[in-house]
């Protein structure tokens, strides 16, 4: 069964947006300060091959070109680009839209939904008008839209742009701006530059749609870079991302503003840990986005992709040499590799001793590579040879290669240049010396490469690349979940809060989650005689309040009906009490699973070490209902603990297979119960056999 969320409808991107014959700035100027000044001569500079029209009504030629001094005196135009104040906007796009056939509007100007309510009904007045006559809107409030077409933006930098380059989407224009500064100075090439402002019609998803749904393999862009503010429709994101990755094409994003002010007011564990940011976590890992966190980590994911995206199809390339003259960042760039999962594995042997012989007195080749600062731009290219040629353990390279200010580089940069048109394995460049040899990164810049500046950063993104797993398969897992059943049991509950020790065995039992034998009664006889039956020992445990640890409401390792019935009594005085539930020992690995239902995200499942510690040591791992048993196994792989639950210092690890199952039923299930609003299964006990639930707690929320 295939499950999904996503309404197909019309986005209104359209050529006139693209590439469109003709275009007017409303509210350009010759004051290349201001924007109405800038995007005009952005547009010229950027050579811009249709007819480009201006009004101002106090000018009469703007940068060159004849001014129409009111919009009514325009020519038919199919882009027009507003520069104006918010106030004059809808009557301005009305008119254009009704009497000239302008098709596709960009609004820099801001003062609209973002600032006031007056300015909310500005800009749903000219979405109207839009709607109406089937036109494009980008904006309000954004720097515009660069394409190889046209470049429709007040600001700089303008990057190299080229049809193979990087799409960029941004939500925030000011943070375009600086996330280009970021790409620039590394060299990465962009095919398209989108700032989508308020997003009034097109937002992040519905560009992402239109690239999916036109998407050419042989000749669009097959990188993507997102700054994204706020995910209006994850279920459209999801889709589309997950196409797109699925068709060959690399996704990073940065989702800011998910953090909150400290947890939320919480009852369970999963509410303290869960927050938007685990629905951000999830979202992308089930898409297959890699996530980044900052400018520099994006715009280097973006080179990574550039520069390797032939290789890094399915799985990053994981056995790295680095080739340098400067010991230190050498052993820098192997200590960040290590520690991000990646290998620098030692080159030894006959063809190691060969190359050794070819360098300097003293150099070092058991990796890193060390050709010594005297080394040559002959030895650098000798080095990347016995790399891509002679080393069979070795699948990419990263070269390190700086000046003190002795010697220019050009030469050394020529090599460097040639090795990567010529190699199979991808070379990732690490030249340090942005000032010392400014011109001569600048030239190797310009024939097309890009520059990791700092070993460790790029290693960090190299990390984070390999970590995103594969875009989940769309199939919801629905063998062996009652969902009749379930449905049954949640419409016979009909006040809100947590359920019933028994409504959650019962709500358990549809997703086929193995529970240990347990009764709740407020009678001392009954639970002494059923210990009787199940047989010592037993944990005892308060029932009503919360968290039972808490007010002593949890005793392990009873032995005795005496013991027991002592248990008993003393719970049974707990502020809150309402019963004591007994249930039959187990030992095992204590594990947790949990789940939040995030609005517009569904439920946020998350898996980790359980017990007491799992709010303090927060070793969970966040997934979207619902799950695929890929999506499980990277979810538990990734832990930090996973070493734990393999087995450690002689302990027998946990019955992973089984831990998997329980996490992908409990999400099917819960696809299908979204009056389920947190879930708190811990501990689970787990041994290399079973894995079985012990305590659980279900909040149920309607309407």
């Amino acid at each position: 069964m295939k499950f999904t969320n996503v309404v197909y409808i019309f986005i209104m991107i359209n050529r006139e947006l693209l590439d469109p014959q003709s275009i007017v700035v409303i509210g350009g100027s010759n004051n290349v300060h201001k924007p109405g000044g800038a995007v005009v001569r952005n547009i010229l500079q950027g050579g811009y091959q249709g007819t480009l029209r201006v009004v101002n009504p106090k000018e009469n030629e703007v940068q060159g070109i004849r001014v129409f001094h009111d919009a009514r005196e325009l020519p038919p135009t199919e882009l027009a680009i507003l520069v104006v104040p918010a106030k004059l906007c809808p009557d301005t796009v009305d008119l254009l839209a009704r009497e000239k056939g302008t098709k596709a509007f960009i609004i820099i100007s801001a003062g609209f939904g973002e600032e006031t309510k007056a300015g909310a009904l500005l800009e749903q007045r000219i979405l109207d008008t839009c709607e109406e006559y089937g036109a494009a809107l980008i904006g309000p409030n954004c720097i515009g839209l660069l394409t190889r077409n046209h470049h429709s933006v007040f600001t700089q930098p303008i990057p190299a742009l080229n049809p193979k380059g990087v799409d960029f989407i941004s939500g925030s224009g000011a943070t375009a701006v600086f996330i280009l500064e970021s790409a620039v100075i590394k060299g990465l090439q962009f095919n398209s530059v989108w700032s989508i402002g308020n997003g009034k019609q097109i937002g992040i998803e519905d560009v992402l749609q239109y690239m999916d749904e036109h998407f050419n393999p042989e000749t669009d862009s097959h990188v993507k870079l997102l700054y994204i503010e706020n995910i209006s429709n994850p279920d459209k994101l999801l889709y589309h991302a997950s196409n797109l990755i699925k068709k060959g094409c690399r996704i990073a994003a940065i989702k800011a503003g998910s953090s909150e002010s400290g947890s939320r007011a919480a009852s369970s564990h999963t509410g303290a840990i869960a927050s938007s940011d685990s629905a951000v976590e999830a979202l992308f890992r089930k898409a297959g986005i890699v996530r980044c966190f900052s400018r520099e980590e994006l715009t280097t994911a973006g080179c990574i992709f550039m520069c390797a995206a032939s290789t890094f199809n399915s799985q990053l390339t994981l056995n790295f040499a680095i080739v340098t003259h400067a010991g230190g960042p050498g052993v820098m760039l192997t200590d960040a590799l290590s520690k991000g999962g990646l290998s620098v594995p030692k080159i030894e042997g006959p063809m190691a001793e060969e190359l050794k012989e070819k360098l300097f007195p003293g150099s070092s080749v058991a990796n890193p590579i060390d050709i010594l600062a005297t080394g040559t731009p002959e030895h650098l290219g000798i080095a990347i040879d016995y790399c891509e040629q002679k080393f069979d353990n070795i699948d990419a390279i990263a070269v390190i290669y700086g000046t003190p200010g002795l010697t220019t580089l050009y030469e050394a940069y020529e090599t460097l240049h040639q090795k990567i048109l010529e190699c199979r394995k991808p070379i990732f460049p690490i030249l340090p010396s942005l000032h010392t040899a400014g011109p001569e990164v600048a030239e190797f810049l310009q024939k097309g490469h890009v520059n990791f500046s700092d070993e460790v950063t790029l290693a960090t993104a190299l990390s984070q690349i390999m970590h995103t797993p594969q875009p989940a398969p769309p199939e919801v897992q629905l063998y062996g979940i009652d969902i009749l059943q379930l449905h049954k049991i949640i419409s016979g509950i009909t006040t809100n809060g947590y359920v019933s020790p028994q409504t959650v065995r019962d709500i358990l039992s549809c997703a086929g989650i193995p529970m240990v034998p347990e009764m709740v009664s407020d009678q001392k006889d009954a639970l002494i005689a059923f210990a009787q039956r199940i047989g010592y020992p037993v944990v005892a445990k308060v029932v009503g309040p919360i968290h039972k640890s808490d007010v002593g409401g949890v005793t392990l390792n009873i032995r005795t009906p005496e013991h027991l019935a002592l248990e008993f009594d003393r719970m049974m005085q707990i502020d809150g009490a309402t019963g004591v539930m007994v249930q039959k020992m187990l030992k095992g690995t204590e594990l947790f699973i949990g789940a939040k239902y995030e609005e517009r995200f569904g439920h946020v499942v998350l898996c980790g070490l359980g017990g007491i510690f799992v709010e303090v040591l927060k070793d969970v791992r966040s997934g979207l209902a619902p799950l695929s048993y890929s999506e499980a196994y990277s979810m538990i792989r990734s832990l930090r603990g996973y070493k734990i639950l393999k087995g450690t210092r002689g302990q027998q690890g946990i019955n992973e297979q089984k831990y998997a199952e329980i996490i992908v039923r409990l999400s099917t299930l819960l696809r299908f119960a979204t009056e389920i609003k947190e879930m708190d299964i811990n501990p689970l006990l787990a041994d290399a056999d079973n894995v079985v639930a012990v305590d659980a707690r279900i909040l149920i929320e309607r309407g």
